[in-house]
């Protein structure tokens, strides 16, 4: 394990400019105005923030434009954008309004090349590439598009491969099997991909407690995402991250 500071990332899902969160990608509440909770966040020891753009058609990608125009001014952890990237000029449009990253996932899987031209206009470290995984009969891994309703019979390890020699700088793992679940992250595809790449994985999919969160570090990721639980306010970060050091997980306090 690097020495590095793990990272504890909230994610928030925006639609129509609010923040909600649903289980499997279904059932949405409301979570509040995405300002506010980022701020929250930022205050509350956050290492980096997450925006899912999950209604990101064509007609209301300002929206998410003008909350991270909004966000940056308040919030100083860097940010991250996704959902309906599909060109270079989504990408400049986001991080000229202060936004970090951009996690693309579809668009990744449709049009490789992206990664490649990405990364050289903006640099690696700007480019986060998600991978929705879900565990098929055979035991192996898929990637799945279309908010994990389509399976492109892509294996997910072969897959995170190419997407780190393409020029990806972090891969963001969601496993749909665990999404929401709050039962724990996948351990194994979160192993598995970690300790085959160079870049940094980030987590996700499955956090219920601070255990679930170690395990994910202890099992190569080197940042956790999570949504619900810190929405809801069921874990303060500052405690987990409390508990992390005392596990002896190298986080920033």
């Amino acid at each position: 394990m690097s020495s590095f500071a793990k990272r504890i990332i909230p994610c928030l899902d925006v639609d129509n400019g609010r923040v909600v969160k649903g289980i499997n990608f279904v059932g949405l509440r409301d979570a509040g105005d995405p300002v506010e909770v980022a701020k929250r966040y930022n205050n509350e020891g956050a290492d980096e923030i997450t925006f899912l753009d999950i209604t990101a058609s064509h007609e209301n990608r300002g929206t998410i434009v003008d909350i991270v125009k909004q966000v940056a001014k308040e919030v100083f952890i860097p940010l991250t954008v996704g959902g309906g990237i599909r060109k270079l000029e989504d990408i400049y449009k986001l991080l000229n309004v202060g936004c970090d990253k951009v996690s693309i996932n579809s668009s990744a899987v449709s049009n490789p090349d992206l990664i490649n031209e990405s990364a050289k206009r903006f640099g690696s470290q700007c480019i986060v590439t998600a991978i929705d995984v879900k565990k098929v009969l055979d035991g192996s891994y898929h990637v799945f598009v279309k908010g994990g309703r389509e399976d492109t019979g892509i294996d997910a390890v072969i897959w995170a491969k190419e997407v780190y020699e393409r020029g990806a700088g972090e891969i963001l793992l969601t496993s749909m099997d665990t999404d929401g679940a709050k039962t724990g992250f996948e351990l194994n595809i979160t192993e598995k991909i970690s300790s085959m790449i160079d870049i940094p994985v980030i987590a996700s999919g499955g956090a219920g407690t601070m255990e679930h969160m170690k395990e994910a570090f202890e099992h190569g990721a080197s940042a956790a995402l999570a949504a619900s639980i810190f929405h809801f306010k069921e874990i303060d970060i500052m405690d987990l991250k409390r508990y992390l050091r005392d596990n002896n997980i190298p986080v920033r306090i």
